[in-house]
């Protein structure tokens, strides 16, 4: 402990002195000890919080990258168009879609078989049997009723959806074909089945079952639905009406979501490059930013800069400038779309290559991300706050000992000087209690000094 020099007036005053400003007095060069290490710890913990958003930042455009280096993501997805929608309506073109043109002639739709029956009473007791798809339901009292031989075709599940339609002239018992096209086509048989007072009921075809007739680029195809799949590889179209016309089906990359891919991978990039652009200054006050000369932030913007040149060519695809995309002064990137749509529609195979081939840029740049993040356990950024936090931990520790050692040492201190106050204070009666001995002793009057 360091010497403090200490004045308590007179000592005959009976003052004393004040015991907690003479503590603080004394410890305060204890204290200065702890600002050294907390000034360190303020500044780790300033690294930290640009670590996390740096951090971030290099997730976000990892995300963006892989959306671009996805084998499924936006490079699979096809677009399509139909000349004609009131002919036919384009509903899908998934990943396996070639781009490409096709011709399409819609000869006829695709229908699907019902038959219904005659006029009966709805509240007429039906008798006797009906086959319908083979399946054959005798009537009893449970079903003797148009309304309760409909609800017990529609529970056996033989693939027949049954109703009663009900108008001016009577009710009748629709059936319709749970399947389309030709091979749904329905087979009633209702010989033996009548009404008490309607006599025999007979069954006519309402519409037969027929698959629709289509031409695709001259090749004829036949679908059981006017849901056709089945005619282009990857592509659902929807027919809507046939016509003597032919149609034309565009089906194309999908370059508006690739470009908004690109776009958004260049946003997230230029983030990374202007919050470590920041921490080369100094702030608003004069001082340093927190990351200003570390090695971290230096070995980040090296590699970080030098992936945009990295990676092996594809096909006419060498670097990312032919992709639209230029290097700025400072750094950061800027995406020239007209450039980039142009290349997708006169090179989209080798675009997708320099992205997402072995070796390409595109993955290079994926695995210098990898190792630059917050990834553990060699992100570079990782092991950083992994750094800092281990020395944190040393300050925090050493403060907190040397606070419960100047803690201890305090009670120490105030209890001593506690006791040396009380002396002091006491003096003045003790030294009057003496003067009054030795007058009495001697018969002298000293006074009161």
């Amino acid at each position: 402990m360091s010497t403090v020099g200490l004045s308590f007036g007179s000592a005959t005053s009976g003052t004393g002195f004040d015991v907690t400003t003479t503590v603080t007095a004394i410890q305060a060069s204890e204290l200065a000890i702890e600002t050294p290490w907390k000034t360190q710890l303020t500044a780790l913990e300033a690294q930290d919080t640009v670590f996390t958003t740096l951090g971030t930042d290099l997730s976000t455009l990892t995300t963006s990258l892989q959306s671009l280096t996805d084998f499924t993501g936006v490079f699979s997805e096809k677009q399509g168009s139909s000349s004609d929608t009131n002919v036919l309506s384009l509903t899908s073109a998934n990943t396996s879609a070639t781009a490409g043109s096709h011709t399409v002639v819609v000869n006829s739709l695709a229908q699907t078989s019902s038959e219904v029956s005659g006029v009966i009473s709805a509240s007429d007791t039906l008798s006797g049997s009906v086959t319908i798809q083979g399946t054959v339901f005798t009537i009893d009292s449970s079903n003797d009723t148009l309304a309760t031989l409909s609800a017990a075709i529609n529970s056996a599940g033989i693939g027949v959806t049954a109703s009663v339609i009900t108008d001016t002239t009577g009710s009748r018992l629709s059936l319709v074909s749970g399947t389309s096209g030709l091979a749904g086509q329905l087979t009633v048989d209702s010989s033996s089945l009548s009404g008490a007072s309607s006599g025999a009921i007979a069954f006519t075809v309402g519409q037969a079952g027929k698959d629709a007739s289509l031409t695709v680029d001259g090749i004829s195809v036949t679908s059981s639905s006017n849901t056709v799949s089945n005619a282009i590889s990857g592509v659902t179209f929807q027919l809507l009406s046939s016509s003597t016309s032919a149609v034309q089906v565009e089906i194309t990359n999908g370059n508006t979501d690739i470009a908004t891919a690109v776009s958004s991978f260049v946003t997230a990039y230029n983030a990374v490059v202007t919050e470590m652009n920041t921490q080369e200054g100094k702030d608003s006050s004069g001082n340093a930013e927190p990351l200003y000369g570390n090695p971290t932030l230096a070995m980040i913007q090296s590699q970080l800069t030098g992936s945009l040149f990295a990676g092996a060519a594809s096909g006419t695809i060498s670097n990312i400038t032919q992709l639209g995309i230029s290097l700025n002064n400072d750094g950061t990137l800027t995406l020239d779309t007209s450039t980039l749509n142009t290349v997708l529609n006169s090179n989209f195979s080798d675009v997708v290559g320099f992205l997402q081939n072995t070796g390409s840029f595109g993955q290079t740049m994926a695995t210098t991300l990898n190792n630059l993040g917050t990834a553990a356990p060699y992100g570079a950024v990782y092991l950083a706050q992994q750094q800092n936090s281990t020395q944190e931990k040393a300050l925090n520790a050493d403060i907190t000992n040397e606070d419960a050692t100047l803690a201890t040492q305090k009670t120490q201190l105030t209890t001593e000087l506690n006791t040396a106050n009380q002396i002091l204070q006491s003096i003045p009666s003790q030294l009057t209690e003496v003067n009054m001995m030795y007058s009495a002793i001697t018969g002298y009057n000293t006074g009161t000094n």
